[in-house]
């Protein structure tokens, strides 16, 4: 174990974020210690992303903005949820990009499909944890175990979705050789 924890800055300062980056750099690099900072960051995107490449652009965009306001740190990671018709439905995903000095990692969530009332409240112009908000009869949801959560009985909730992704987006660091 190295005597220096790792310093991870978060474009979030949402816990159920700091949450997901934490357990997946620790299940990534389990010997290492990280310290994480999380500090907001503008996506550059629409408040609810509505394409997968917005998205994308959003968690890329704010994982700059980050390693530029912070470069003493050692990884900068951006996150972005976002939405997306599909023949009709509304799916719902979230992307992760971490960068550091080597390079660059990306990692998509599992997709998971809306409720019509939910997909109907987003289509007016509400954010996706608002629309869950009204639907559910929650308050701030998105901070806790959002839609995924809400929808699955907490089976898995938004931190464990995101997680996976945090670990994907860390393949190229857990592999330099083979990407970086």
């Amino acid at each position: 174990m190295e005597d220096k924890p790792c310093l991870v800055v978060v474009a979030s300062q949402n816990p159920v974020k700091l949450q997901a980056v934490q357990k997946g750099f620790e299940r990534m690099f389990p010997t290492q210690r990280f310290e994480l900072h999380g500090v907001s960051a503008p996506s550059g995107v629409s408040d609810q992303p509505a394409s997968d490449s917005e998205t994308l652009r959003g968690a890329m965009n704010r994982a700059r903005a980050v390693s530029q306001a912070q470069p003493q740190a050692d990884y900068w990671v951006g996150v972005e949820g976002g939405i997306e018709e599909q023949d009709g439905e509304m799916a719902a995903f979230a992307w992760i990009v971490v960068l550091s000095r080597q390079g660059m990692g990306k990692g998509r969530t599992g997709t998971f499909f809306l409720p019509p009332r939910v997909a109907g409240l987003i289509r007016q112009g509400m954010e996706l944890g608002e629309a869950d908000d009204i639907v559910f009869g929650r308050s701030n949801s998105k901070q806790e175990n959002g839609a995924i959560g809400l929808l699955t009985g907490n089976a898995v909730d938004r931190a464990q979705l995101y997680e996976q992704a945090v670990v994907l987006a860390l393949t190229p660091f857990k592999n330099p050789a083979l990407y970086l």
